[in-house]
This record gives C-alpha cells, sequence and structure tokens, in this order.
C-alpha cells in the first residue's frame, strides 16, 4: 500500500487523478484485501491498466489499483491452444511469453501497450472480417467482485456470466486471470500502399471480405487511402521481415520525428496543413514483407493524440467516412491525422461495439495540443445516424440513454453488474454516465 499525493494522467492528456491512495497488489488475495479496505473506508476502487483509454473509464480517484505485478504466464494447455495471463500482462510483452509454447493472439491491433485486462475490458480490436475483438478470445477469467468474493467465470462456473464479463468497463470487479483461446503461431504477408480513396470505398467490401486483414488510413485535405492487407501464412512460411534501415525510417523518423513536427507546426499554423498533408502522401511509399503476426499488426506510436472512434454497421462505411470528408471541407478544417478505417466479425458479447453485427470501424484523431471537440462531435452526429456504437476507450459523448438504445442486452449486463458490484465500488463519474448512477 502506498500514500500519493502525486496526479495520475492518460496517455492521451484527456484525463488525470489525484488518488487518496495507490495500491499495488501481487496476488488474487492481496487484490480481495484492498477491495474489503476500500469498502471499509466507504472508497471506490479501480484498476488502472497502462492508462491508454482516452476516456475516464480507469480514473480512480479513490483507490487506484496497479496490477503489474500480477501478470505473466500463469498457465498453459498446449493441446487446446489455452493460455492463462495475470490481468497486468501487456500486450507487448506476448510475442516473448507466447513464442515458447509456438501461440498467438489471433488478431491485434495496431497499439500494444495496453494491459490485456485494459484491452479486452475496453473493447479493444483489430481488423477483419473472420476475427472479432480481443475480448472474443476470453474463454475463462478470474475476478475479485465488489463483495470481495472471488469468482471465476469460464465454460464449467458460471458460464452465463461470460457475455458479460469479457468485456465489463471494469464495471463488474477486477479482474486478475484471463484464459485466452490463442492460435498457433503465424506469419503475415503485408502489402502496403496508396489507391485512390474512391475506389477503396467503391469496393470496401469486397476488400474487406476478399482479404484476411484489410484496413487503410486516409489523410484529410487528399484524394488518397493508404490500404493495408495482410494474408495469413503458416508459422514456417518464409519471412521477409522489413530491414532495420526501413522500419526506421518508415516507422520512427516519418510516421513519429517528422510527423511530430508536422503537428507541432500545423497547431501553430493551421493553413499549411494542407500542403503537409500532400507532401505525407507523396512520401507514402509501398511495403511488402512477411513476418511474425506481431511484428506487421503492431506499429510504434509516439506521437500523442486524442482520438474517437464509432463502430457502424459494415455497409455504411463508404457513406459514413463520404460525409466526414465533406464535413471537413465544409467547415474549413484542417485535420493533421488520418481517418482509420477497419473491420471486425459479430460478437455475441453485450457490450460489445460489434455484438449482433459485422462492424466498420471509422476512428478520428487530432494533436494533443489541439483541442478536438467541436471535430468530434460533429462526426459523432455522423456515426449516431448511421447506426453508430463509440469505443469504450475513445471519447464520445453518450449517456447511458442514449447507449441502451444501441446495445440489446444493455439491460442484461446492468442486471450483472448489480449482482456482482450491488455497492458499485467500482464506479467512478465516467461509469456513472455510460452505465447510469
Amino acid at each position: 500500500m502506498a500514500a500519493t499525493g502525486a496526479i495520475w494522467r492518460n496517455w492521451g492528456r484527456t484525463e488525470q487523478a489525484r488518488p487518496v491512495r495507490v495500491e499495488r497488489p501481487a496476488s488474487a488475495e492481496a487484490v480481495q484485501r484492498a477491495v474489503t479496505a476500500a469498502a471499509a473506508a466507504g472508497l471506490a476502487i479501480k484498476p488502472v491498466g497502462a492508462g491508454h483509454s482516452f476516456t475516464g473509464i480507469a480514473v480512480a480517484p479513490g483507490v487506484q489499483l496497479d496490477l503489474d505485478a500480477i501478470e505473466g504466464v500463469l498457465d498453459v494447455d498446449v493441446e487446446r491452444g489455452r493460455v492463462t495471463l495475470g490481468a497486468g500482462t501487456r500486450l507487448h510483452r506476448l510475442p516473448a511469453l507466447l513464442a515458447p509454447y509456438g501461440l498467438a493472439l489471433p488478431n491485434m491491433g495496431d497499439i500494444d501497450r495496453q494491459s490485456i485486462a485494459g484491452a479486452t475490458s475496453t473493447g479493444t480490436h483489430g481488423t477483419g472480417l473472420g476475427f472479432g475483438g480481443l475480448a472474443t478470445q476470453i474463454v475463462g477469467a478470474k475476478l475479485v467482485t465488489g463483495t470481495g468474493e472471488l469468482l471465476t467465470v469460464d465454460e464449467a462456473s458460471r458460464p452465463e456470466l461470460l457475455p458479460a464479463v469479457r468485456l465489463g468497463l471494469g464495471a463488474l470487479g477486477v479482474l486478475v486471470e484471463l484464459t485466452l483461446q490463442l492460435v498457433p503461431r503465424y506469419v503475415l504477408h503485408a502489402d502496403e500502399h496508396p489507391e485512390p480513396l474512391a475506389e477503396v470505398l467503391d469496393g470496401w467490401e469486397q476488400r474487406v471480405r476478399g482479404a484476411d486483414h484489410f484496413e487503410f488510413y486516409w489523410f484529410p485535405h487528399t484524394e488518397i487511402a493508404m490500404t493495408k492487407t495482410n494474408t495469413r501464412l503458416p508459422g514456417d512460411a518464409p519471412r521477409k521481415p522489413l530491414g532495420r534501415l526501413s522500419r526506421y525510417l518508415d516507422d520512427e523518423l516519418l510516421a513519429n520525428g517528422v510527423y511530430r513536427g508536422v503537428c507541432a507546426l500545423g497547431t501553430a499554423v493551421p493553413p499549411v496543413v494542407p500542403f503537409f498533408a500532400r507532401q505525407v502522401e507523396r512520401l507514402q511509399g509501398s511495403r511488402d514483407f512477411a513476418d511474425f503476426s506481431p511484428r506487421v499488426f503492431v506499429t510504434n506510436r509516439t506521437v500523442r493524440f486524442r482520438e474517437m472512434e464509432y463502430a457502424v454497421p459494415l455497409a455504411a462505411v463508404p457513406e459514413a467516412l463520404r460525409e466526414v470528408q465533406r464535413l471537413i471541407e465544409r467547415r474549413g478544417w484542417r485535420i493533421s491525422f488520418p481517418v482509420e478505417v477497419r473491420a471486425a466479425a459479430a460478437d455475441d458479447n453485450w457490450l460489445s461495439t460489434a455484438h449482433g453485427r459485422e462492424s466498420g470501424y471509422l476512428a478520428v484523431h487530432r494533436y494533443f495540443r489541439e483541442d478536438p471537440t467541436e471535430y468530434f462531435r460533429a462526426v459523432e452526429e455522423i456515426m449516431l445516424a448511421h447506426e453508430g456504437r463509440p469505443h469504450w476507450g475513445k471519447m464520445h459523448t453518450l449517456d447511458s440513454d442514449a447507449l441502451r438504445e444501441r446495445y440489446p442486452r444493455f439491460d442484461d449486463f446492468l442486471a450483472v453488474r448489480e449482482e456482482l458490484d450491488p455497492e458499485r465500488r467500482f464506479r467512478n463519474d465516467y461509469l456513472d454516465r455510460v452505465l447510469g448512477a
């Protein structure tokens, strides 16, 4: 246990808190003691993960739990391809942890700084219509409930709770262990190249259905989409990894170093943004390489930003993006960050953005020193008109009444919350807004 006067801030610098105290449990039993002690003191308690959410979902003004000591591989069933991980395990550690067993995550997003519990609890996802978000990989979990009970949820014990617990927003308890269904290690062949935006949008559904993993980025003020198509290959397939110099030039110097300067300059002198967007468009060359999946899925991002992402029905993506494009032109805004467009399979997790429908995702960003409010709210109106559901870890303005209309099992989730945290030990202002006080 540690008293604290320090201010905690999330990665995007959208949220901060000064916890009454910070605790760093190293076991499930220590988490139980922390929850019981918080209850006795009348304090809310929340795990913080890596702080990579842009919303206030992890803000802990009472007791903040740092679960970094509950990490690593706890159990392995190689025959069934299942691995149990400590909830605080960071995604970037998984390739080394899983390599001895010849296993890998079925899919990943493009950032790996999150903890496994934080990523799954907020609905983190990658791209590919054959794959759900990270939470769909969970086949079992252990969590400490609001009453201090250590609860096991899996196929044999309380399986009816899995659709809620897999993606629980931190509202149901403190996850301490997660068991994931993994796949044999595999290679991805990556084909990255620019294409006319209009052609990509016209062929959107064909492209996502015809590839294992397809996504694209569109830089406002241009007519080009940077497409990324990844094809899955066996783990023993020949690899053609990016050379050290190529990776440095593309992913570090251009994507982080030069781009940071462009964003900073665009903040001070907005009229230069379209010019630099066109230069970035010209500098974005083609790449063709093959490597183990994490080295293809993940990109190192050091330029700090704020983000809003909405899931819409798959077929709505082209028109939704065209409306965003027209919006930016009509308002005369200078937007230096690209729009990211991905897709995911339908799933049955109650609060999944892809619950019950194949989904397309549109993510908009702004440099962290720019005010995103006007841009994000206007884009949000477009997404809501297309039956959009906001990513739980990214900025949005919806409350429980609006969200209930978009999630058929919303009240079922609230019933589970009532059972597992009747005194609302895990509440904070964000959860009060999105789930109801």
